[in-house]
């Protein structure tokens, strides 16, 4: 089959590896016909989160079921299905608790409770380096879904997948972040980062009843995509950011917003000054973006971290976090948790989720997608993938 592989930082291509098989009772082959890249793909292919062997990449992928283990009783040949992003086995405390990020059994060469660097990571994620499980991705014309009866979800034949696909990670993760915040109504929420995740993010504070939602970027047209798909007002974070941290608390009576999400994480636009406080510090990227959402939160409120951060850091404003208050949530989506829930609203036309993607490749293009959503070319928002084209 065609895949697409990771061979280094900035080298993915278009390989001819082995089809996938049946490995274990519980799993299932599934013939992919719709793919895409996630801002999380590009930690690896930046080399942000190393993975020194080739590896099929993605875990944002939906398609048919080619093949059934002998113990998957709830799917068959033919069915049409989108998987949650997490490989998670649904029996263990963690998955019992929903939380099959943390699954104990999907990633045993490397797990542990410390989560540590390189060691004691959490439960496994497809196409996601050898430290998560080194489980072979989606963008690829096949792939083998461990735990088949428990992740994948059934999609109604009358919904593309175009409308569906973003039940796999971007839209469980944009709406984690709010209702981690418990909105009751009425409040302000601040997003940081104008990407897929974030619009999201937006779209999941109207259906929980926002009363006003900002969302912060460097970029204008990511922005403008933004306001366009999820209704929001924007805001151009300019020079060191204190633009935007005042412009905040000026809608808000000088409070700050009720909630704020980092939907942006380590990988932020950084000046020189900032990457070379990262070199002396040991650091991975930057904490830029956290420390402007502890900035932009009132007193009380609370701050959802959905962008990824693989390492320790530097000076982080605990003394501010102590005096404001302010409660801290963070870590991968629990997708399995919400997506009967997510594809409902799909259902019932309560969120569109399509809107977000700008450009649409065959799988043989994966080295210029890659390229393009790196660099924000032609505008890039989000990049969709067919395995067939």
């Amino acid at each position: 089959m065609k895949a697409a592989v990771i061979h280094g930082p900035g080298k993915i291509s278009y390989d001819t590896v082995d089809d996938p098989i049946i490995k274990d009772a519980r799993d299932i082959i599934l013939k992919v016909t719709a793919t895409a890249i996630c801002g999380s793909d590009l930690h690896i292919y930046s080399g942000g989160i190393p993975q020194p062997r080739p590896m099929v990449l993605g875990h944002e992928f939906m398609g048919i079921v080619e093949e059934v283990g002998p113990s998957v009783k709830n799917l068959k040949k033919g069915d049409r299905v989108v998987v949650p992003f997490p490989i998670a086995c649904g029996h263990c405390f963690f998955c019992e608790h929903h939380l099959p990020g943390h699954c104990e059994n999907s990633n045993p060469e490397h797990y542990g409770p410390e989560g540590g660097l390189l060691t004691e990571k959490g439960g496994a994620l497809f196409g996601y380096t050898d430290l998560y499980g080194g489980y072979d991705g989606g963008q690829a014309q096949y792939v083998r879904v461990p735990y088949g009866d428990y992740g994948p979800r059934k999609v109604p034949g009358h919904l593309t997948d175009e409308q569906v696909l973003f039940l796999t990670d971007i839209f469980p993760t944009g709406y984690t972040g709010i209702d981690w915040a418990e909105l009751k109504g009425g409040e302000t929420v601040a997003i940081f980062g104008a990407g897929p995740v974030g619009i999201m993010a937006a779209k999941s504070a109207w259906l929980k009843s926002a009363g006003r939602v900002l969302i912060v970027d460097t970029l204008r047209y990511r922005l403008d995509k933004a306001a366009q798909a999820a209704q929001c007002e924007t805001i151009l974070w300019d020079g060191d950011g204190k633009n935007v941290i005042d412009q905040i608390r000026a809608v808000t009576y000088g409070r700050g917003a009720d909630v704020c999400i980092d939907a942006v994480g380590f990988e932020p636009d950084r000046n020189l000054l900032d990457r070379a406080k990262a070199v002396i510090n040991l650091e991975k990227g930057s904490v830029k973006v956290m420390e402007a959402c502890m900035s932009a939160v009132r007193r009380g409120g609370t701050v959802s971290v959905l962008g990824v951060y693989p390492t320790t850091y530097d000076n982080f404003p605990i003394g501010q976090f102590f005096d404001k208050g302010i409660t801290l949530k963070g870590g991968q989506a629990p997708a399995q948790k919400y997506i009967d829930e997510l594809l409902d609203y799909v259902v019932q036309g309560k969120v569109v989720l399509d809107d977000v993607i700008t450009h649409r490749l065959p799988l043989s293009k994966i080295a210029d997608g890659y390229s393009m959503f790196k660099k924000k070319e032609d505008n890039c928002v989000k990049v969709v993938l067919d395995p067939w084209g």
